[in-house]
This record gives structure tokens, C-alpha cells and sequence, in this order.
């Protein structure tokens, strides 16, 4: 008795793992054919103006793409923060614009987003003069962690999508950050489809890396933000801030680097405010 029953439970945990894929589709496809509210597309008007840039084919996609975000992953308060449909919209629209042209997962890892009203304190462990590790309190505006979790600043978030063409998107910045975590800790290096592709990869964005820290030692004005040039994974998410933002300024100052970032997220940004519908 005790067999058929560990063969029951074997069989059904089987047809689980067979038909839950199958059902999760579903349930997605059936969120992206439902009408976009219209009191989300003023908040996309409102607080995210970088949306209307986008061609009228790729605004329609990105806006399925927020809706099965805000289905499944929840956006929470904190610091006695209470959430507001304006919130998650805001949010959703600028965490989707990284899956908008490649077929991606909806950020599998991601369990939550956390929200602060403004900048939040974290502990972070440093090394000081003769080895001696300390802790050192720093405010930030975002932090994505391998283990699921997003935290955002509700006033950096406000400020990265109210401007559409500086290259600042805090949002853009800590999903970028989820798309590297895929495979544990964020190294600058986001899974790619063959050795090959991962290998340009790593020519193309160590070079562009190192150029970045190279202008800044010589006092040179750069694009991308200094920010960059703190390590390869803080490299990849400040590109992909500009490659999402001031696309065409990108092309022109760092040609591989533009084209890697286009067909990694499969989009062609260069061209959105040229081709956007005003």
C-alpha cells in the first residue's frame, strides 16, 4: 500500500512539473490580452515619459509585459510606506524595459520588491587599514540581491523615470543587476546563448570597462556614468542605464559596446527617438 502510494505521489508530482510551464503560460498570455487600464496609462504618461519613445508595436509589448510583473511579483512598503498603484506602474514599466525585446523569464528569482520611501541604510563590511574589516553605513537608492529580493527608493525611482534621456534609471540599474544574479552572484557577465557569444561578451565589455576607468584617470569627460568603473557588474547595470535611456549618445561613443547591449537585450534603442510617436 505504502508503494502505490509513493508511485501516486511520484506520478502526480511528474504531471505537476509537465503541466505547470504549460499553465503559466496560459495564465500569462491571458494577462497580456486583457485591456490596459486606462488610469495606468496616464501614470505611464506621468511619471514614465521614456515609454512614449518607444515604437507604438514595442509600447503595446511593454505594457503586457507590466502586467503580468504586477501579477506575480508583489511590491512592498516599507518605512511605513504605503503602496500606490502609481508605485507599482512606475516601477513594472522601467523593470520590464530589460525583457522588452528578448525572450526572457519574468525575473525567476525575484520573490519581492521592496520600497523605502527615499534613500535606505545598509551595514556593509569593508576593508580598512592593516586588514582590519569594519562595517561602513552607506544610504543607497537600490540593491538587488541574488536571493530574491529587490529594494528601491521611492524618490530615485521617481527621479530616474521622470527624465527619459540622462542615462540615470535606478530601476533599469537593480534589474540589470537580476539578469546577471541568474546564475549566483553579479559578475558583468549575464548568461549568454553559446561560448561564442559569451566570449565576445567578455572582449567587448572588458575593454569598454577598462577604457571607462582609463578617461577617468586621465580626467576625461565621459558618457557613461563613474560609477561604472567600480567593477565589471556595476559596469554592466551603468551601461545598461544608457543603452535603455540615451541609446543613440551610446552608439556614437562606444560602438561595440552599444552593439553588445543590442543584441544581448535584442532592442534597438538608438533608434526609439527617431521612430516614437510624440
Amino acid at each position: 500500500m505504502a508503494f502505490f502510494l509513493v508511485l501516486l505521489l511520484a506520478l502526480a508530482f511528474l504531471l505537476w512539473q509537465i503541466a505547470h510551464p504549460l499553465l503559466r503560460s496560459m495564465r500569462r498570455a491571458r494577462l497580456r490580452r486583457q485591456p490596459f487600464p486606462q488610469a495606468w496609462r496616464r501614470i505611464l504618461r506621468r511619471r514614465v515619459p521614456l515609454v512614449a519613445r518607444l515604437p507604438a508595436d514595442q509600447q503595446l509589448r511593454l505594457k503586457g509585459l507590466i502586467q503580468v510583473f504586477l501579477a506575480e511579483k508583489p511590491i512592498i512598503g516599507c518605512g511605513g510606506l504605503r503602496v500606490t498603484d502609481e508605485m507599482r506602474v512606475s516601477i513594472a514599466a522601467q523593470a520590464c524595459l530589460p525583457l522588452l525585446g528578448a525572450t526572457r523569464d519574468y525575473y525567476p528569482g525575484l520573490r519581492q520588491v521592496l520600497l523605502y520611501p527615499g534613500a535606505f541604510v545598509v551595514d556593509r563590511p569593508f576593508n580598512a587599514a592593516g586588514g582590519v574589516v569594519q562595517e561602513q553605513r552607506r544610504a543607497l537608492a537600490g540593491e538587488s540581491w541574488a536571493q530574491g529580493q529587490v529594494i528601491l527608493s521611492w524618490n530615485d525611482v521617481l527621479q530616474g523615470g521622470a527624465v527619459a534621456d540622462d542615462g540615470r534609471n535606478v530601476v533599469v540599474h537593480e534589474f540589470a543587476h537580476q539578469l546577471d544574479q541568474v546564475k549566483g552572484q553579479a559578475n558583468g557577465a549575464p548568461p549568454q546563448p553559446s561560448r561564442q557569444d559569451q566570449a565576445r561578451w567578455t572582449t567587448v565589455l572588458q575593454a569598454a570597462f577598462e577604457r571607462l576607468q582609463a578617461q577617468l584617470a586621465a580626467g576625461q569627460p565621459t558618457l557613461l556614468d563613474p560609477y561604472g568603473a567600480t567593477d565589471p557588474a556595476e559596469f554592466f547595470a551603468v551601461a545598461s542605464e544608457h543603452f535603455f535611456e540615451q541609446g543613440a549618445a551610446l552608439q556614437d561613443a562606444e560602438p561595440a559596446l552599444y552593439a553588445e547591449l543590442a543584441r544581448y537585450y535584442r532592442v534597438d534603442t538608438a533608434a526609439w527617438s527617431s521612430s516614437a510617436k510624440r
